[in-house]
């Protein structure tokens, strides 16, 4: 879980919609807990952090 601030207009995205948040992945309202003045997002897909693997060289 994690708690974040958003841009008001991703409180009004509809069920389906994809949206990137930034280095975290690709993620969707979720249909049954989503609400406009508490939105809940579900992952759908992650990103790779290539970053880490550099950084245990």
């Amino acid at each position: 879980v994690v708690v974040g601030k958003l841009e008001p207009s991703l409180a009004e995205l509809s069920v389906g919609e994809r949206v990137q948040f930034e280095r975290l992945g690709y993620f969707t309202p979720d249909p049954k807990d989503s609400t406009s003045e508490k939105p809940v997002f579900n992952r759908i897909v992650g990103l790779r952090d290539s970053w880490a693997k550099i950084a245990k060289k």
